[in-house]
């Protein structure tokens, strides 16, 4: 039985918070106190203006797929190293976006690998994605026939994992947009260009500039880690980035960062040298995927959003073998030690690291 101890709950900490803990499929988020909030930005300096709200923001190792969250035998609910790879690698591309004078973005500080102070930014409601390979879901729909993509045409005899001539962007709704007559009111639907700027206030966006800014962000930030991977023989297939606004030090409104980018969770990276073997190998969440796909009794519950519940249901029962979470581990901790450039360390006991940091570092441990 494996000796690691993986952070699978991160919604429980005894940290002091402003009202509930917002719990996502990876992070949970943990918003400060007012008192909290000042005391950090004066404590430690953060650049942010007074008043900004701070949040806590710990990273799992729990991993999801297909909007579901699986589970290893032995209690092994987590991927050993998962989370401290995404938040690395996250850092990592941050640090060269802000080199290259791109977006800034959520993160104000960063106490641990597992956790990220961030301050509170107003979402974009777009899932900005972009992609230079035809794979995936979006081959699935092409071999079947399909050749408009959020309002963008495909040409003809296009194959499978084939590099396409540009970087497409092709947005899709984060959470349900409500009151939208051609958007249907679902989480995760593709949308167009067009969509977005007829309903600016619905996506949370405030001028038609901004929405080409988001779109040259996300181009720039795409095609720079994109080139970084290329030194290091991975290729950068597509990937998820998400926008929102904050407010800088002298009160201007500016579109950042947020959330996490480049990462193998948000992103799909493909080994070069295998590829130019006509061969795939997935250095992302992907293999994952594929693995469950080929694995589960039937593949149509993971693919199809119409049996969500049976979806549900699977993933509940369904326990993977321990060696499974191991090899996804190395993919993980794998390919985030090369963008890094430095091995990944698996701490021992993240969960206790957390607590004691946020404690005597930052004192915002409650003791009651």
């Amino acid at each position: 039985m494996t000796s690691y101890k993986v952070l699978d709950v991160n919604d429980d900490l005894p940290v002091r918070t402003k009202g509930p803990v917002h719990s996502g499929k990876v992070r949970s988020v943990y918003w400060l106190t007012d008192e909290d909030s000042a005391r950090l930005i004066s404590e430690k300096g953060y650049q942010v203006p007074k008043g900004t709200e701070l949040a806590i923001m710990i990273i799992s190792d729990r991993i999801s797929a297909f909007d579901c969250i699986w589970q290893g035998e032995n209690g092994l609910n987590g991927v050993p190293g998962k989370g401290i790879a995404l938040n690395s690698v996250a850092s990592h591309w941050f640090k060269l976006f802000d080199k290259a004078g791109l977006a800034g973005n959520h993160i104000v500080d960063i106490p641990h690998p597992y956790i990220w102070i961030v301050r509170k930014a107003s979402t974009v409601k777009v899932e900005a994605i972009a992609r230079q390979y035809i794979t995936g879901s979006m081959w699935r729909d092409y071999s079947k026939g399909v050749r408009n993509f959020c309002g963008l045409e495909l040409p003809e005899g296009l194959v499978a994992n084939q590099k396409l001539d540009e970087v497409l962007i092709t947005p899709s709704t984060k959470g349900i947009i409500t009151g939208v007559t051609d958007i249907p009111e679902v989480d995760d639907v593709n949308i167009t260009r067009e969509n977005i700027i007829n309903n600016l206030g619905v996506f949370n966006f405030k001028s038609p500039e901004d929405v080409a800014k988001y779109e040259k962000l996300l181009v720039e930030g795409f095609s720079l880690i994109s080139d970084e991977l290329a030194k290091l023989d991975q290729i950068f297939v597509d990937t998820k980035f998400e926008f929102g606004y904050v407010e800088d030090l002298n009160g201007t409104n500016k579109l950042i960062y947020i959330d996490e980018v480049g990462t193998p969770d948000s992103s799909r990276i493909w080994d070069e040298a295998a590829y130019r073997d006509g061969k795939i190998v997935e250095n992302s969440k992907e293999g994952f995927r594929q693995l469950l796909i080929n694995n589960v009794p039937d593949s149509d519950v993971l693919l199809n959003k119409d049996r969500m519940p049976e979806r549900e249901q699977l993933a509940k029962d369904y326990v993977l073998p321990e060696s499974v979470m191991l090899a996804v581990s190395d993919t993980y901790v794998g390919i985030a030690s090369k963008i890094v450039g430095h091995d990944i360390t698996i701490p021992a006991d993240p969960r206790a690291e957390v607590i004691a940091i946020l404690d005597e570092q930052y004192g915002l441990v409650s003791h009651s």
